[in-house]
């Protein structure tokens, strides 16, 4: 008897860790869906990335893409007799000027008829996930669509004359990013879990001008966790398990956004500064303030939840464009729990220790806050001229001083004092 031929994205020690809970793998399930912005939304699109801020019509869009894709994704595995879908990874693609939104998972089956599920863990995490008590309920994502903008794009261009904190970009960023977090935590509550975990942020270009944000996770449910109440987390299983057996519970995804200049005189100094080796102590100074001011609002957003404690933490530092950083802190606020949060397990088993992989994704060519050639609003234009028209009057007006220095030098009388001539 021959049997069907399965292709699963599992590895050796997911399908171990599965077997382990009664869970057998079964093919691989794609979904997808090839959508265009319409005359109409690209013109409001245009205008709305002029504005600044989040750009509705492309955040519509996005979100039913992705949804689109996700449900013919758990659909083909419903046909296919699957109990649900695990490792499922949303994407986005450009076919001929069109945008084709993805969705994969590999299906598994259970031994007992187990309410259809979808989640973005693999075997692994979902041993460990079950085992914590936390039950699989769906792949779920938030998103937001954004650009700079006019406004934002000036103000905060003259900002970056300074050095300092950018607040006009800060505030951006950290705007869309709780935004996202809020987006997915609503879509888990309506689904009926009470838990969002495994959170995944991905930053990326969607169009020019114009970002994607989007936090992908899997909502579950948690019977130690109050009904209505909402619990996120970017922990990975095994980090989850631990956590249980430590007699701690997640309480939520807490994140801080700081966008610093170096400024155009500190720019200029720190040039020739690297002529000779050596530290550099604008730039050292700017990236330690910056790092210090990301945690104190990770620890003032602990606090404000009633945390004990903010665990994994991840700091991530990048350059937007030349003398612009970001910093970016990102963890999970934890607190004492009561029994109900304590693992079935004892021990996890060799295969279900993962190994690290960073909850925080930004792709190297994400366009930055004013990096011309991927953020093309006149705005952030406007901006770049503005730092090159000051660093070029800065040069000038040197030059034009030691010119004047040495022409002064060159027409002062030589040989003491001059005679006096009398008639």
């Amino acid at each position: 008897m021959l049997v069907a031929m399965e292709v699963s994205a599992l590895s050796g020690n997911d399908l171990f860790c599965l077997t382990l809970k009664g869970i057998s793998p079964g093919d691989l399930a794609v979904g997808n869906s090839v959508r265009s912005l319409g005359v109409g939304g690209s013109i409001r699109s245009s205008f709305g990335s002029l504005a600044g801020g989040e750009i509705a019509d492309i955040t519509r869009l996005i979100s039913e893409g992705r949804h689109a894709a996700m449900a013919r994704m758990t659909d083909e595995a419903r046909r296919h007799g699957a109990s649900g879908v695990i490792a499922v990874v949303s994407e986005i693609k450009t076919l001929a000027g069109y945008t084709e939104f993805l969705a994969q998972g590999t299906s598994v089956r259970f031994a007992d008829n187990t309410k259809f599920f979808s989640a973005a863990v693999s075997g692994t995490e979902l041993f460990c996930h079950l085992d914590a008590g936390y039950a699989p309920v769906s792949f779920v994502m938030g998103n937001v669509a954004y650009a700079l903008g006019i406004g934002r794009g000036l103000t905060g261009g003259l900002r970056t004359l300074a050095r300092g904190e950018v607040k006009e970009y800060s505030d951006l960023y950290n705007d869309i990013r709780h935004l996202a977090l809020h987006r997915i935590e609503q879509e888990a509550l309506q689904l009926g879990a009470n838990a969002v975990v495994d959170v995944r942020t991905e930053l990326m270009p969607f169009m020019p001008g114009v970002v994607e944000l989007v936090m992908t996770g899997t909502a579950s449910y948690h019977a130690g966790i109050p009904q209505g109440s909402i619990v996120s987390s970017e922990l990975r299983g095994d980090e989850l398990w631990s956590l249980a057996t430590m007699g701690y519970a997640p309480l939520k995804l807490v994140m801080a956004t700081s966008v610093c200049s170096l400024g155009v005189a500190a720019g200029i100094g720190t040039l020739f500064q690297s002529i000779t080796r050596g530290e550099l102590p604008e730039l050292t100074q700017l990236v330690y303030e910056a790092r210090e001011r990301c945690l104190e609002r990770l620890r003032n957003e602990g606090e404000r939840i009633g945390a004990e404690r903010v665990m994994g933490n991840r700091l991530v530092i990048r350059e937007l464009s030349r003398g612009l950083i970001e910093i970016v802190a990102i963890g999970t606020a934890v607190r004492r729990a009561d029994a109900t949060f304590h693992p079935a397990s004892q021990t996890l088993p060799i295969q279900a220790v993962t190994t690290g992989q960073s909850s925080l994704q930004m792709k190297a060519d994400a366009p930055g806050i004013i990096r011309p050639k991927q953020m093309a609003s006149s705005a952030n234009n406007a901006a770049v001229m503005i730092r090159l028209v000051v660093i070029i009057a800065v040069v000038i007006m040197s030059l034009i001083t030691s010119i004047m220095a040495t022409s002064a030098r060159s027409s002062r009388p030589r040989g003491g004092t001059p005679s006096t001539v009398t008639t």
